[in-house]
């Protein structure tokens, strides 16, 4: 089943298609963009013509008159109580966002009509032959029109009202030919036609051409720029998605890239990697109904997450209940280590009291493990053409995962390599309190004793899962 036309369809099928690809939709986000830019875009116009109703309206009753005092007829105060009452009725739907196709073809065809009526009237309120309008330079006008319609960013407005301006000139045209005397009128002397009130019909015939290539230019210039404006719109559509399953450095990285981005693109650099993990979380998992396992680990990360990018981390993935967070691996930090050992402290405050709180209310609530280590990094696209994915891998990361698994083994809340702490010291972090040292323990996983230092007090519930609690401890 085929989704309904929208009110885009509408425009687009009746001036013609304006898409990207013939027969394309654009997604519905996109689509809501555009109609909330083409409202403010018509909420602009009607401010516009409020002003112009001002200007013309000062103009004529400020300015001093030169036609015949005993004029009986004149349109123009009319003409401009009438369009400045439309354009008040037209401002209020627009802010109401009420404004319909059919209601905007007319505020064009008003536009056009009350200038050339207005421009019509002048040979009336002046006494003199119908020819004598054509002179007025208020035709001008009419190209500020022509331009308003470019805000909707529809080139089918910019051509409607283009050539509504320029049959209605042809119109007065006509008339001016057509009334009596008219034809007399009519010159080939361009000095005559300048200086009097001869009908130059060349002269009239550039007008129009003038209208109708200045409508068909801006047309194209707009039909380009509605191309670009739907790539753009896509593309801030595409980044907004990204930045909510990538890390907002990630999403910019792949948005902001010169060349795209293909396998094997990389770079180093110095990086501090955290990895955080709740503790039987997977028998949680096989007990916990599904819509309470969920809001489990919303809070969980609503509470982790603030707490990681205050401190400058960028959270690379999500783990099913484990985060990856890197710290100065997307762009260089001078204080990675210091930023990591701080957040490290903050988190495990912060998880520990949103444990308590969950046992207070007698729900579930899972012990925590967090490992920090410190080194090189690389930073770069994984995969084939079909499948991609930026990656941050390297040692450092392989070592925080591994010190987080001996969060367990230690019965501790968080571990950090002590070449993590002393570089974060270097860097102007200081510890709010003494930090126990691990040294030369064996972790699974890594070759060779690791010194480590403990950044939360162990739980009675981590203290379940220690191996070997009696390890000796020594403090910094």
């Amino acid at each position: 089943m085929k989704n309904p036309p929208t009110e885009t369809d509408s425009v687009l099928n009746w001036f013609g298609q304006w898409r990207i690809k013939p027969g394309a939709r654009l997604p519905a986000r996109v689509e809501r963009a555009l109609l909330d830019l083409r409202r403010k875009s018509e909420i602009l116009i009607g401010w516009v013509q409020g002003a112009l109703v001002v200007v013309f309206g000062s103009l004529y009753f400020v300015a001093p008159s030169t036609s015949p005092s005993d004029a009986a007829f004149r349109l123009v105060p009319w003409a401009l109580g009438f369009y400045g009452v439309f354009t008040w009725v037209r401002l209020i739907q627009a802010y109401r966002n009420r404004l319909s196709f059919a209601f905007k073809v007319t505020s064009v065809l008003v536009d056009v009509t009350m200038l050339m009526v207005t421009i019509w009237s002048f040979h009336i309120e002046y006494g003199q032959p119908a020819a004598f309008y054509l002179k007025a330079p208020t035709l001008l006008y009419v190209f500020i029109f022509i331009v308003l319609r470019a805000l909707t960013i529809t080139p089918g407005y910019v051509l409607f009202t283009g050539l509504s301006a320029a049959t209605g000139w042809l119109v007065l045209l006509w008339y001016a030919l057509a009334a009596p005397g008219g034809a007399e009128l009519v010159t080939h002397d361009y000095v005559q036609y300048m200086t009097s009130n001869h009908i130059l019909i060349g002269g009239e015939i550039d007008r129009v051409l003038s209208i109708l290539i200045v409508t068909l230019v801006l047309s194209v210039s707009v039909a380009r720029a509605r191309q670009l404006l739907f790539h753009a719109v896509g593309d801030q559509a595409a980044v907004s998605q990204l930045s909510r399953f990538f890390s907002p450095e990630i999403a910019r990285r792949l948005s902001q890239a010169d060349e795209l981005l293909l396998p094997g693109d990389a770079e180093q650099r110095e990086a501090a990697a955290m990895f955080i993990d709740l503790r039987g979380f997977t028998k949680l998992a096989a007990t916990m109904p599904p819509d309470e396992l969920i809001d489990m680990l919303r809070e969980y990360q609503r509470t982790a997450v603030p707490i990681i990018h205050q401190n400058g981390g960028s959270v690379v993935t999500y783990l099913g209940d484990g985060i990856m967070v890197t710290f100065g691996a997307m762009s260089s930090s001078p204080t990675y280590c210091a930023d990591a050992m701080r957040c490290g402290e903050m988190l495990i405050v912060a998880l520990a009291a949103w444990c308590m709180q969950r046992e207070a209310k007698g729900l579930p609530a899972p012990g925590v493990g967090i490992g920090v280590d410190t080194g090189i990094v690389t930073c770069g696209v994984i995969g084939d053409d079909g499948r991609l994915e930026y990656a941050i891998i390297g040692n450092a990361v392989n070592r925080a995962a591994k010190l987080q698994n001996q969060t367990k083994v230690e019965g501790v809340l968080g571990l950090a390599s002590l070449a993590c702490r002393d570089r974060a010291i270097e860097q102007g972090h200081r510890c709010a309190t003494p930090q126990p040292v691990l040294v030369d323990r064996a972790v699974v996983g890594v070759t060779g004793p690791v010194s480590m230092i403990v950044l939360g007090e162990s739980t009675r519930h981590d203290r379940n899962l220690a191996v070997h609690a009696n390890s000796p401890v020594g403090d910094v």
